[in-house]
């Protein structure tokens, strides 16, 4: 399989109006577009039932200290984890593309539903959902795509995987609010190939130096 993009190209930087926060010199930080890329793929197995689709950032850090906190950093060599920003189970076989807006267009306080995807799949939640649990102002189910807002004081820039997944199976037989970890362990053994793309994101400008 083959995966691309006309929102990115591979192991460039993520398009500030596809994130969630973009640096501002005042506060550090401030919300930005918020809309889900385009992706396109191609070269399916032809025994495929249905598509699965995960964005995460690997680079998360796993201890939160120092997290967007004046006068420290968030050091390199801290220990990093998992975050999903997009989580897809059931696509159509003969799904082939998402349109770049489609998904997402914009940040919404408490998140977007989860179900049914305009193109005939399910969205499970993304780690917003965590994240904001204990903010009154923003917590609920965070539904599909929300895009990249590392820490603004990160030494590291985050790498984001996209990835695509033909399943043998038509359903995952997932439901309600699951998670990035609920899809990968419903497509063991069902997986018959996929595409993956790598793009870079920091909101730190110290990071890219």
């Amino acid at each position: 399989m083959h995966l691309r993009s006309d929102s990115f190209f591979p192991y460039q930087r993520v398009p500030t109006r596809l994130a969630f926060a973009v640096h501002d010199p005042a506060t550090h930080v401030t919300l930005s577009a918020n809309r889900n890329p385009h992706l396109a793929w191609s070269g399916a197995p032809a025994e495929t039932k249905s598509f699965a689709l995960l964005c995460w950032d690997p680079d998360v850090p796993t201890e939160g200290t120092n997290v967007n906190r004046e006068g420290v950093t968030v050091p390199l060599d801290l220990p990093r984890c998992d975050f999903f920003h997009w989580v897809l189970a059931d696509l159509p076989p003969g799904l082939r593309c998402i349109q770049e807006g489609q998904h997402a267009d914009g940040v919404v306080p408490h998140g977007k539903p989860c179900g049914p995807t305009p193109d005939g799949g399910l969205q499970g939640i993304n780690d917003y959902t965590g994240w904001f649990a204990g903010d009154p102002s923003m917590a609920g189910d965070w539904g599909g795509y929300d895009g990249p807002c590392p820490p603004w004081n990160d030494e590291r820039v985050h790498g984001y995987r996209f990835a695509v997944y033909a399943l043998d199976v038509p359903t995952l037989g997932l439901k309600g609010a699951f998670t990035g970890h609920d899809v990968r362990a419903a497509m063991a053994g069902h997986v018959l190939d996929e595409a993956k793309i790598l793009v870079r994101y920091a909101i730190n400008p110290a990071a890219w130096r």
